[in-house]
């Protein structure tokens, strides 16, 4: 399977205002790195902002699990239809 096609972009909005971008600073680590909505100037942290968007992230990540499956299932259907000692229904 080609793990290319499963690379997703997944636009964090902001909570406010539903803006889609962001300033940030770096922070001494990832964990504390504010984020500053373009919008509307609310800040919060990189942290706090995926947190606000779990909900859509969550939904990507099913929508890829299932596109794989379905892919992964239909490559096994495949490579196994050659054997006479193996029956698919």
């Amino acid at each position: 399977m080609d793990a290319e096609k499963y690379k997703r972009d997944v636009t964090l909005v902001c909570p406010t205002c539903g803006g889609t971008q962001f300033e940030y600073d770096k922070g001494v680590d990832e964990t504390i790195e504010i984020v500053k909505c373009a919008s509307c100037s609310r800040e919060l942290t990189k942290d706090e902002l995926i947190q606000e968007n779990s909900e859509n992230i969550s939904e990507h990540v099913k929508e890829m699990g299932s596109q794989v499956l379905e892919d992964f299932t239909k490559e096994l259907k495949e490579s196994l239809k050659g054997s006479k000692y193996i029956r698919i229904k």
